[in-house]
């Protein structure tokens, strides 16, 4: 059954025909029994829909994942499950319209959905080029060099890195029903593990839109993916050391999660990303005037004001030079008050509700806190004025600027997190006592310092670095393409210690390989070549009469070995190099020159050797080898001087076939390990080589 079938009115924002949310449990959308729990629209206060998990059995959906979805992605490559990220990239982002209307009932703007739907999409786009660039064509990764575990070089050790052979399970926060999802399934889905994921309740009802398109673009292995729309009951108790959970919330809930008996008795792998208490500091350079004030004001208002302030990496406590307190505060007041809140769909209308009146709840208890220690200096507390919406029937709230005279005494703004709109300034008279107020936060997503000062830059980054997941150090020189203060990418780690959580998301590869076991392998280099599928220097090696350069990608083996005729390097070649390349570095010019640093004498140019060493293995005339794709990893290790032999030991070291374009040549990747040696058969270079290999089969 299509998901339009499926899903007829995925809502109704009159409230007249709430439906259950589904849920997806072992390849089937089931609705939860019994009573669920109700959905709000967040801008109306009409109720949308219902969520439960009631009769779902969560031991069959772990077993489902193990046995149906784990084996199956676990028998691709990356390359492989790269692509199937990339496919499922674009088959949502054709989509993202309907999306956007679901969004808007959790109150969010299109630039608010925007982060959420395309920034997710985006995070599946970013894991499948890092997949196809960072990782091999294999369903392992191999990390590291090889580890030379004795003298004679015939026991080694590498470090490989595999799939879990469990599930994940997601647990992920309101605030980001997309982007929550999609930063977490994409370094999952490409380690090869399978995922279960619980969006929080609240806002349940766009990830399930979102899901229910992954499910119907038919792209992913059947059990890589479950869905939880509800309470996960007694999910965690069916894990394993196999398994693993990644949570997004609370730091209270994250403790809760860690303390469960199966956590701690199995081991299971648990990385938290909680809600923090970030900080972004004006630099003393920074004032009236200057394009770093500026952007710092516009940056704090957005931070304020995007979701609603409802972002875990939204600024909590702003810094600013003790005698610029006033005239920072009338600069955000005047931003501030620019801010039209209502009903998204309104135009002009910049922020929206909370996602819900239990978050309304939440953040006055938490302005109550912080308000006994400050002084409220923009913002009254109470309904706001909004704009085409009953701010009574809606979940929404002001926004609320505090000041704390005296931050290092007054401690609530350090310990308190109201999730909304809502900031404090913090007067300092040093960097120094800057960088100790943002240390009171016990550990946060992020920090940012406004600065012009390169040295100030350097010292609030040394200096917070500890407490901090990311930095960003802004000046008017990022201003034009920087992402901002609280944006995560996926490049980046995303995560912090202390109070953030402890953790770490993304990060490129880094996200990816906590979802995978890393072993150490010990044998000898030509069993762990074997195992790995790459040439390691000391194992065995083959070779025929054929040239490699005349054999096809999928005719060449790994191993396979040419050892190339020996070349006397003479003055005159040393010299002709000089002249056709411009190299005149002393060393090169006469022998008295060169032992005015560290040769003995008058020594060839490190590019002349790899060029000749060339010359002595490439196969001229026309055959599979179509082009140079690279170098890597050169090292001039003894010099070379005229007189000197070279002859030079070209072996495949490994093979990545890549995508054949439309009308493109069949081809793959060639790694070639080449080691250039003199007459006494020492190293005097060692590189890997890339060739551009014709294949035989597209």
């Amino acid at each position: 059954m299509s998901t339009t079938q499926l899903f007829p009115t995925p809502l109704d924002p009159t409230g007249r025909a709430p439906r259950a949310l589904f849920n997806y449990a072992a390849g089937e959308w089931v609705r939860g029994a019994g009573t669920g729990t109700p959905l709000h629209h967040a801008v109306t206060g009409a109720m949308i829909a219902e969520a439960g998990s009631g009769g779902l059995d969560f031991g069959a959906m772990v077993q489902h994942a193990r046995t149906v979805g784990g084996p199956a992605l676990r028998a691709m490559t990356f390359h492989q499950r790269a692509r199937m990220l990339k496919a499922l990239a674009q088959f949502l982002m054709a989509r993202v319209e309907g999306y956007y209307a679901v969004s808007a009932a959790t109150g969010a703007t299109r630039r608010d959905g925007w982060v959420d739907i395309e920034g997710g999409i985006g995070t599946l786009f970013a894991y499948a080029s890092r997949g196809r660039r960072e990782f091999p064509d294999e369903p392992f990764h191999v990390e590291g060099p090889t580890e030379a575990l004795s003298k004679g070089g015939t026991f080694v050790g590498r470090h490989i890195c595999v799939p879990l052979e469990g599930v994940a399970v997601h647990i992920n926060a309101f605030n980001f029903p997309v982007w929550g999802m999609l930063e977490k399934l994409a370094p999952t889905l490409l380690a090869g593990v399978p995922a279960i994921v619980k969006p929080a309740t609240v806002t349940s009802f766009l990830t399930e839109a979102v899901f229910a398109g992954i499910i119907e673009s038919g792209i992913l292995p059947a059990g890589s993916v479950q869905l939880i729309c509800g309470s996960a009951g007694d999910l965690l108790d069916h894990l394993d050391e196999q398994c693993a959970v990644a949570f997004t919330g609370s730091a209270s809930t994250a403790l809760l999660l860690r303390q469960r008996p199966a956590i701690m008795q199995q081991n299971v792998r648990f990385n938290a990303e909680a809600d923090s208490l970030n900080f972004s500091m004006l630099g003393p350079d920074a004032t009236p005037g200057t394009e770093e004030f500026a952007l710092f004001i516009r940056e704090v208002t957005n931070e304020m004001t995007a979701k609603a302030g409802q972002k875990c990496t939204a600024i909590r406590r702003t810094l600013v030079p003790a005698n610029l307190m006033e005239e920072v505060g009338a600069a955000l007041a005047a931003r501030l008050g620019g801010v039209v809140i209502g009903d998204p769909a309104v135009e002009g209308v910049r922020m929206g509700p909370l996602a819900g009146q239990a978050q309304v709840g939440e953040v006055q208890r938490a302005v109550d806190a912080i308000g006994r220690d400050t002084e409220l200096v923009y913002g009254e507390v109470g309904l706001p004025d909004v704009t085409g919406a009953d701010a009574a029937r809606g979940a929404f709230y002001p926004i609320l600027l505090f000041a704390s005279r005296d931050p290092f005494n007054r401690t609530a703004p350090h310990d308190v997190e109201a999730f909304g709109p809502v900031n404090t300034l913090m007067p300092y008279t040093s960097v120094d006592e800057a960088i100790a107020l943002a240390k009171r936060g016990r550990g946060s997503l992020v920090g940012s310092v406004f600065t012009a000062d390169d040295a100030v830059a350097r010292t609030v980054a040394l200096g917070t670095a500890a407490h901090h997941g990311r930095l960003l150090l802004a000046n008017r020189h990022t201003a034009k393409e920087s992402t901002g203060h609280g944006s995560p990418l996926p490049h980046l780690v995303h995560g912090g210690p202390g109070r953030a959580g402890g953790g770490e998301e993304m990060g490129g590869a880094r996200g990816v390989l906590h979802f995978m076991q890393r072993t150490a392998l010990q044998g000898s280099p030509t069993t762990l070549s074997h195992v790995v599928r790459e040439y390691m220097p000391g194992a065995a090696t083959t070779g025929d009469a054929v040239h490699p350069f005349r054999k096809h990608f999928e005719e060449l083996a790994i191993g396979e070995t040419y050892h190339t005729p020996s070349r006397t390097i003479t003055d005159e070649d040393v010299d002709r190099f000089s002249e056709l390349s411009g190299d005149h570095f002393y060393a090169h010019q006469s022998d008295a020159m060169a032992r005015q640093g560290v040769f003995e004498r008058k020594v060839a140019h490190g590019y002349f050797v790899l060029s000749a060493s060339a010359g002595l293995f490439v196969d001229p005339a026309p055959g599979p080898v179509l082009a140079n794709y690279g170098l890597e990893g050169l090292r001039f290790v003894k010099p070379v001087y005229p007189g000197d032999a070279i002859h030079a030991r070209l072996t495949c070291k490994q093979k990545t076939a890549k995508e054949t374009p439309p009308d493109g040549i069949p081809q793959g990747v060639v790694a070639w390990d080449v080691e250039v040696r003199n007459q006494t058969d020492e190293p005097v270079a060692v590189y890997t080589i890339l060739t551009l290999v014709r294949r035989l089969a597209s």
